[in-house]
């Protein structure tokens, strides 16, 4: 694998990364709870960063792209559906605004900008498949495992903030209040 590929994959995943400990964040923060749209915008995002992640680990292959092609397309459609919603004369939108825009517009924006970097890592990768005996993992640095510990960290974090605030049962439209605090 080039080191400009490597260094796509890693980039990848490291602004995966920052963009769901921002979405954590607003979420403690600000009381930004995400909506059943949100959540699933963030399981695309998920799925994006471990594609990325899987690149670095094995290798480039047309596999971990297609993953990160697949969710990149699935967060298209639920951010798209989420701005489609709003998209009404008069309707202010839901969420905050950051740099004019709200939150579901950058993430349509973010996961567009995916798959055009996904399909310039593509075109960058080289042509022959590299031929190894099984699939031995390629030497990680720090700066990615630390990329890697992390995407794993928030993905359980946002796992655990999901059930405290749906619970065992389907999350309200827009939710005000954590499922989990109101059960005791």
């Amino acid at each position: 694998m080039t080191a400009l590929v490597r260094f796509g994959n890693w980039l990848g995943a490291l602004a995966i990364v920052a963009v769901l400990v921002g979405a954590f964040v607003l979420q403690f923060t600000h009381n930004e709870l995400p909506g059943p749209l949100g959540m699933l915008q963030r399981i695309a995002f998920v799925m994006c960063g471990f594609g990325f992640l899987m690149n670095l680990r094995f290798g480039s292959q047309p596999l971990h792209y297609g993953i990160i092609l697949l969710a990149a397309l699935f967060g298209l459609a639920t951010s798209g559906r989420q701005i489609l919603l709003h998209i009404v004369p008069g309707d202010a939108g839901s969420g905050p605004l950051l740099l004019g825009l709200h939150l579901y517009t950058w993430t349509f924006l973010f996961f567009t900008a995916t798959v055009l970097g996904v399909a310039f890592l593509l075109l960058l990768s080289p042509r022959e498949v590299e031929r190894r005996e099984g699939r031995h993992a390629l030497p990680i640095g720090r700066l990615s495992s630390f990329v890697a510990w992390l995407l794993i960290l928030v993905t359980l974090a946002n796992a655990v903030a999901a059930f405290a605030l749906c619970g065992p049962v389907e999350c309200p439209q827009t939710p005000t209040t954590y499922w989990l605090f109101t059960r005791s």
